[in-house]
């Protein structure tokens, strides 16, 4: 049986709904050496900001259950280096690439959506309002309605494609937000970012990382952000991306039937960095075992 992997988010049109998300898979270059990306749906790369970002000190990143945690801080080379070095390399990889943009303020943030703008061959942007590990920005915009009004109404002014906003589950009423990005000129939102949290190394009774807390990520918040999607998606008329805990094809097309038309893996990448290749063959199982000849017939498909 002939087999439909395609979806559309926006003016990007995916080979297939398995994207790797932003800060868990650099930008596509390295993991070339490894296996041919370009098997997969898009990239997200790692965030970009206007100036370099040396990150936060170690140590910033701690293994929990079922999971991790980051305070990594947007550490990149900046947008100068961005578009003079990275980009000419990664459009050559042979899927959709989405730049991450991140800033401390909205000036930050709209000089660096109008140089993606002027990317060709760049189709869509994700716009990080949601990290919970830099000191200024990002979460402080994403966590408030003001705060996603604003930006997101400034940033469309500046960018004319497919615009995805990266939503943070730290809030009391993500659908709400997810509304809030709509109305304000969001083509597609991305959601879950990483949830706050913290550990402790009981022996020296000290913080494990240097910020004290930061992102949760990982298996261990799959169920959480699962009920996200479904609760965003049933509340907007624009794509969803689902993100939190994937592992594999079944994970994904949970997401998908929740109301996701893509994914982002994230933390599994640094289990198995050859997991997202590998969701696809599995989603192609999953098809072939229930008669689905388009990966579009499952998305919102859930019964309840």
């Amino acid at each position: 049986m002939e087999k439909n992997l395609k979806v559309r988010i926006g003016e990007a049109q995916l080979k297939n709904p398995i994207t790797v998300a932003s800060g868990t898979f650099g930008d596509g270059l390295l993991m070339n050496r490894i296996y041919d990306v370009s098997c997969l749906g898009g990239i997200f790369t790692k965030g970009t900001t206007l100036e370099p970002r040396e990150g936060n000190a170690p140590q910033r990143m701690a293994e929990t259950p079922s999971g991790m945690l980051n305070a990594v801080g947007l550490q990149n080379k900046g947008l100068d280096y961005y578009i003079t070095q990275t980009y000419p390399e990664v459009i050559k990889l042979g899927t959709e690439i989405i730049p991450n943009v991140n800033g401390s303020t909205i000036d930050d943030y709209i000089a660096v959506a109008s140089a993606m703008d002027r990317l060709e061959g760049i189709r869509s942007m994700e716009l990080n309002i949601s990290c919970p590990n830099v000191k200024n920005g990002g979460m402080a915009f994403g966590v408030s309605e003001k705060g996603i009004a604003e930006i997101v109404s400034e940033i469309r002014k500046v960018y004319s494609h497919t615009l995805i906003v990266k939503l943070s589950p730290n809030v009391t009423d993500i659908a709400r937000m997810a509304c809030i990005a709509e109305q304000h000129g969001a083509d597609a939102v991305s959601l879950v970012n990483t949830f706050l949290g913290m550990a402790i190394d009981a022996h020296k009774r000290k913080p494990i990382l240097s910020t004290v807390t930061g992102g949760l990520s990982g298996p261990a918040i799959k169920p959480i952000a699962l009920r996200m999607v479904w609760q965003v998606a049933r509340a907007v008329q624009i794509p969803v991306i689902g993100i939190g805990g994937i592992t594999n094809g079944i994970d994904a097309i949970e997401f998908m039937l929740a109301g996701a038309t893509a994914v982002q893996v994230g933390t599994y990448n640094f289990v198995d960095p050859y997991a997202p290749q590998k969701m696809i063959g599995e989603i192609e199982i999953y098809m072939e075992r229930y008669g689905i000849k388009d990966i579009v017939e499952v998305i919102g498909a859930l019964e309840v």
